[in-house]
Formats: structure tokens, sequence, C-alpha cells
């Protein structure tokens, strides 16, 4: 099963998504920013990253990883709120490998996680 890093400002999202992808033997930390996730980086296998909260510090943060090659082979994937367009797109210029809606997180997340780490 894979590595996560999630990133979420919002508790009861992260939460959930904690729970969700460690109920499917997955070894998830969830921090609730940058800071954290840089640390918490090294040997990730996919980095999660809630989109809802403040969606432009989501996106530069996987941004600048990409820019400075400190992703490696950590594969991203993004949530936002289906109703927001802008932050989907704004995450794909950004570069994250996967961005859905978070609905489909919270019905999918382990098996996306799972496919974007190759398990």
């Amino acid at each position: 099963m894979a590595r996560v890093v999630a990133v979420a400002s919002d508790l009861l999202f992260g939460s959930r998504i904690q729970a969700a992808l460690a109920g499917a033997g997955h070894e998830v930390r969830l921090v609730p920013g940058e800071a954290q996730a840089r640390a918490a980086l090294p040997g990730t296998d996919v980095l999660v990253v809630d989109l809802a909260g403040d969606p432009q510090a989501g996106t530069a943060l996987v941004a600048a990883l990409r820019a400075e090659g400190a992703l490696g082979t950590t594969r991203t994937l993004g949530c936002y709120s289906h109703v927001d367009t802008a932050t989907r797109e704004r995450a794909e210029r950004a570069g994250f490998d996967l961005v859905v809606p978070r609905s489909r997180m919270n019905r999918e997340g382990p098996e996306l996680v799972a496919r974007l780490a190759g398990a």
C-alpha cells in the first residue's frame, strides 16, 4: 500500500481522508500546511492536497515542489469543491497528476491513491 501525506486545513475533511485511506491499508500522515508537508515528503508515494480551504496555497505548494525537483517520484492528487472550476484549472496548470472533486475523493479516495502509487 502507499505512503500518503495529506495536506488539509479543514480538519473534518482531512480526518475523513485519513480514515478512508488508512482503512484501505495506506499509511497516512495528515498535516495542516506547507512546512509540515515539506518535512513529511521524503519517502511519500502520494501527496494529497485539499484545495477547498486555500486553493492558491495548495497549488503554489505543488508548483514549487515540482519546480524545485522536490517531488521526485511522489505523485500529487488535488481535491477541490465541485463548483470551483477555476481551482481545478489552476491545479492542472500547477502540475497536479490528478485533480478530482472532494465528493469523488470521498467515494474513491483509496482507489485513486492506489492507482497513482502504482499499487
